[in-house]
């Protein structure tokens, strides 16, 4: 199994995870551009990226910020090209089966998946993935199971 780095931007903040084989390594939220050098510097084999879909509505500049930096992530990925975006849809349809699924639903759907988070003198293996993390890691799971189109 390779190991992914999943993310999950926001316009100054990102949630991210390294996955490998079925468990959390690191996660955390940091600065986009502590984020940024992360991605450049990262020792993961894959890349996996929340995107930003339009549904018809309108939307302002905290979405095109976010989308901004989308694209300076994944042109930091030593192969751009191979950056997978993972959209929401996607998501909600692979760990849940519903697009009516809500974030604490996608997490409970993690914690079937792949273990409760446990205790500091337990650790599970979601064990340190907190807030927007929680959304790297789905988009990591998601990124494994779904075969890009």
């Amino acid at each position: 199994m390779s190991t992914i780095l999943a993310l999950d931007p926001g316009t100054t903040q990102t949630g991210w995870v390294f996955y490998s084989a079925g468990k959390v390594a690191w996660s955390g939220i940091d600065e986009n551009a502590k984020v940024l050098n992360m991605v450049r510097e990262s020792p993961a084999e894959r890349l996996a990226i929340e995107m930003i879909a339009s549904y018809g509505m309108p939307v302002g500049k905290e979405t095109f910020d976010t989308v901004l930096w989308i694209g300076r992530f994944v042109q930091a990925w030593r192969n751009p090209d191979a950056a997978r975006l993972v959209y929401r849809k996607e998501v909600k349809i692979y760990l849940c089966g519903s697009m009516k699924a809500k974030d604490p639903n996608i997490r409970q759907a993690l914690i079937d998946r792949l273990g409760d988070p446990g205790t500091k003198k337990n650790p599970g293996p979601t064990y340190g993935v907190k807030s927007h993390a929680w959304s790297a890691l789905a988009v990591a799971v998601t990124a494994e199971g779904v075969p890009t189109c």
